[in-house]
């Protein structure tokens, strides 16, 4: 028997072997051309390259997952959703969505050896849901580095004598406060303050300086700040020296970009829960506000949190992952990193609101959250006028702190960037990488410099709506049908099995077969039945830009259609029905990269497809034997 053959009768059996037999081509003792490519593929992916040993994996996914996310969104996203009680949706959320995806995802990198649009030789028709989520990490990777470019504008901001955002300019005007204590050690001026009139110098030095921000954007988004443009290109430079040699140079840097943040964060720890209110911070961010649990919205904030934090649905775990060697142990590495990044977004949160909570105390300002900015505001705003207070070298904290965001950039979008590059290299193997890691940087940094105009947060919170919040969840639930009812979750298990020699809970086949997709499905219900007109700082954009918008959003989700149609009109079979009908089975080629590796994976299926028997018939017995064979 044919290749083709074998490998629809051994990865298929979940099909009636009659089923099997229509689909055939007549010549399938031929190499058909499509059978030929996947060959030629194979040959060329074969000298994939492997992480240096297990632990470069397991803190390259640290430095991937416990990004910026953890530390200016997570804290506010929390406060806004709940407090305390916040953490129960979301750890809810984490082990029901965030949790099972990521182990997914691991297994799927790890089995095939493949990148996020190869691997979907399990179902081919769905490979452009790899094809998406490579454009979203894209557009992640441009507006990523733009946070990076802020944080690397403050990080040498820190080392002037006198920080530059602790006190006012003349031309502020007196709506203007400093935020540094004056010398005779009174405090500022905090009845004006909490009236809300007027603005603290480290909002003004972020709003006017840095970012020269616009109250609209109908008349256009202005041109780049120059100094950003610069540390822009300075970020780009990093990621693309860490990068340019893949993960035999990005394993190397994965140990400092992975473990040097949690020393300064606990430096941070330290000198936060010593500040005068700072127990009152933590435990305004800690004390539940039980009546929010039953908000949807709360629900749907966990859900693109997890997202967010853990990168799942992103294409980039999966991509990691197929650099391991055949046997890793990643049922431990999924639990080390979903736990860690969970304690790191805790953590990250009592160090903020400790020093809020001192920013509150010093300011008598009862209202903690009143001296909270949302988005990058919480980094950029709240954090510096905290630290414009510190009597005792605030340049010193200042600029730790604005260090360990640049790391945790750095090891984020390294990830980002490389998914994208990952896909290049595996659709056109005969270029260099050097080259498409020069190119792809060179693009990134043109494309970024429009977040560092005056209308850039405009376009930044655009962006993230539209092109990618959006697009993950649709292409999230897709990956998941595609992995567990048309692969099947029997089969996944079947693979754990022959790879890691263990079996798969219960726990993680109910939630890939129905928890799962159910509970991202309702999340995008929510997410277009409550749907609003997108704005920012209560401004709405210009109309046209809306429907722009749902356009970005179709090309990434419409890569599902286009490259669904275009792997059936490719396929050998000759009628329309068959080349439907194949394009949804594994390829000739799934299964290990290693040729002998695959020899035995067919075997083992082999073996295993005659130990089930006759298959009994009926849609609910499909069903559960599914999730429970």
């Amino acid at each position: 028997m044919s290749n083709h053959n074998e490998g629809i009768d051994n990865l298929g059996f979940k099909f009636s072997s009659s089923d099997l037999e229509n689909c055939e081509n007549p010549n399938s003792n031929k190499v058909t051309p499509q059978n030929d490519v996947e060959n030629n593929t194979e040959t060329t992916t074969a000298k994939r390259d492997n992480w240096g040993n297990d632990i470069e994996f397991l803190m390259s996914c640290i430095a991937l997952s416990v990004g910026l996310g953890n530390v200016w969104r997570f804290p506010f996203i929390a406060l806004e959703n709940g407090g305390g009680a916040f953490l129960i949706p979301y750890i809810i959320t984490l082990l029901l969505v965030g949790r099972p995806i990521y182990y997914l995802e691991m297994i799927l990198g790890q089995f095939s050896s493949r990148g996020s649009v190869k691997v979907f030789e399990y179902a081919p028709i769905m490979k452009g849901i790899g094809y998406g989520q490579a454009i979203l990490t894209f557009f992640i990777a441009t507006y990523y580095s733009s946070l990076m470019a802020l944080t690397l504008h403050y990080l040498v901001d820190s080392f002037y004598p006198t920080l530059p955002w602790s006190y006012c300019r003349e031309e502020w005007g007196d709506q203007c406060i400093d935020s540094k204590i004056k010398t005779d050690g009174t405090l500022r001026e905090v009845a004006n303050f909490t009236g809300g009139v007027k603005k603290t110098s480290a909002e003004f030095y972020f709003v006017n300086i840095v970012l020269h921000e616009k109250a609209n954007i109908d008349d256009g988004i202005g041109t780049p700040n120059w100094r950003l443009a610069i540390t822009l290109a300075v970020s780009w430079l990093v990621i693309g020296g860490i990068i340019i040699k893949g993960i035999k140079s990005s394993g190397k840097a994965s140990y400092f970009l992975a473990i040097f943040p949690y020393v300064i964060m606990l430096v941070l720890l330290v000198r936060s829960l010593t500040l005068p209110g700072a127990f009152d911070g933590v435990l305004f961010f800690l004390t539940p506000q039980w009546d929010r649990l039953l908000d949807a919205k709360v629900w749907y904030a966990a859900v693109t949190q997890v997202f967010f934090s853990l990168t799942v649905c992103y294409g980039i775990i999966l991509m990691y992952a197929s650099f391991n060697r055949f046997r890793q142990n990643i049922y431990r590495d999924c639990n080390i990193v979903t736990s860690l990044d969970t304690c790191t977004s805790l953590l990250s949160g009592i160090v903020i609101f400790g020093i809020l909570g001192n920013l509150a105390h010093v300011s008598n300002n009862p209202d903690i959250k009143s001296v909270v900015k949302s988005g990058p505001g919480l980094a950029f705003i709240s954090y510096p006028d905290a630290i414009a207070k510190f009597e005792a070298v605030p340049q010193i904290f200042s600029a730790l702190f604005f260090l360990m965001m640049f790391i945790l950039g750095v090891g984020s979008n390294v990830g980002v960037i490389s998914s994208v590059i990952t896909v290049i290299c595996d659709g056109f193997p005969a270029i260099k990488r050097w080259i498409v890691v020069c190119v792809m940087v060179v693009i990134c940094y043109c494309f970024g410099l429009m977040y560092i105009t005056p209308g850039g947060q405009f376009i930044m919170n655009y962006i993230d709506f539209y092109a990618v919040t959006l697009v993950a969840i649709v292409l999230g639930i897709f990956e998941l049908i595609a992995a567990s009812w048309i692969y099947g979750v029997k089969n996944i298990c079947r693979d754990i099995k022959f790879m890691l020699k263990i079996k798969t809970s219960i726990y993680y086949r109910i939630c890939w077969g129905i928890v799962t997709p159910v509970f991202m499905t309702a999340v995008l219900i929510y997410m277009l039945v409550d749907y609003e007109p997108l704005k920012y700082n209560d401004t709405l954009y210009p109309e046209s830009l809306y429907a722009l918008g749902w356009c970005i959003s179709a090309v990434g989700i419409g890569q599902l259609l286009i490259w669904g149609f275009y792997t059936a009109y490719t396929a050998p079979q000759f009628s329309c029905g068959q080349r439907f009908k194949v394009a949804f089975k594994p390829t000739s080629q799934w299964g290990p990269l290693d040729p002998t590796t695959l020899k035995e994976y067919k075997e083992y299926c082999n073996d295993c497809e005659q130990s089930c028997g006759v298959a009994r018939k009926g849609l609910w017995y499909r069903f559960y034997d599914n999730i429970f064979g």
